[in-house]
This record gives C-alpha cells, structure tokens and sequence, in this order.
C-alpha cells in the first residue's frame, strides 16, 4: 500500500473541511502535507486522523497545518436538540464546561438554557 493510500482518510478530511493552500507530496516513502485549516478544531481534526491512521510516532508522514484563525477554537452551528453542554461534551469532551461558551456568546444568548437552531455560537480557546 502507498503512503497515499494509507493517509488517504486524511486528504479526504481536508477536503471535507476546505483545507486551504493544501500540497500533498510523496518524497522517498514519506507523504508530505501543507495546509491552513479554518480554526485550532479543524487543525485538531486532522492530527487526530493522523494519529488514527499512521500511530502516535509515524515516521511516514510530514504535516504542517497552520491556523487561518486562532482567536476562536471554533465556530459552531447550532442543530436541532442540541444544548450548550451537549456542543461542550463535543469540543472539551466535558459537558460542564458549557458556561465557557455561553460566557463567550452573551451577545446572542441570554440565557444558557436557550439556544436556537442555525446560530453560530463561538466555541472559546480554554
């Protein structure tokens, strides 16, 4: 199997996310990728593809994924039935930091308890 091949769920990912200024090259066994994802979510996104597919210590793979926003962990839309502790159990993995991204979205919400369908809430670097 090529190191294309191998790595192959992670360009499809980029894709998927509208990686920008990607390159994709192979060099003596070793695929090299370059890209700026959108925000610190996207860039975490594809590292831990990486680490899915080539292990913790790939020695076959070369990334360098910069970060086009860095001011945000991410930018979230809101979907139907979905809660602030539910979105935070999703990007911290700890449903009770859900106060961290309703104190950061206090523009738009007023109460932590309400949110709609198709807002964008701001997803803070903790």
């Amino acid at each position: 199997m090529s190191v294309k091949a191998k790595y192959q769920g992670v360009l499809d990912l980029g894709q998927q996310l509208g990686i920008k200024n990607g390159d994709v090259s192979e060099e003596g066994g070793v695929l090299k990728i370059k890209g700026e994802a959108n925000t610190p979510y996207e860039k975490d996104l594809l590292w831990d593809k990486i680490k899915q597919l080539g292990g913790e210590g790939a020695s076959d793979v070369k990334a360098n994924i910069t970060v086009s926003d860095d001011s945000v962990y991410h930018r979230h839309t809101v979907a139907s039935g979905e809660s602030l502790s539910k979105i935070a159990k999703h990007y911290y993995g700890d449903a009770m930091k859900y106060n961290k991204i309703f104190e950061a979205n206090t523009n738009i919400l007023k109460n932590p308890d309400v949110i709609h369908p198709d807002q964008v809430l701001v997803i803070p670097n903790i």
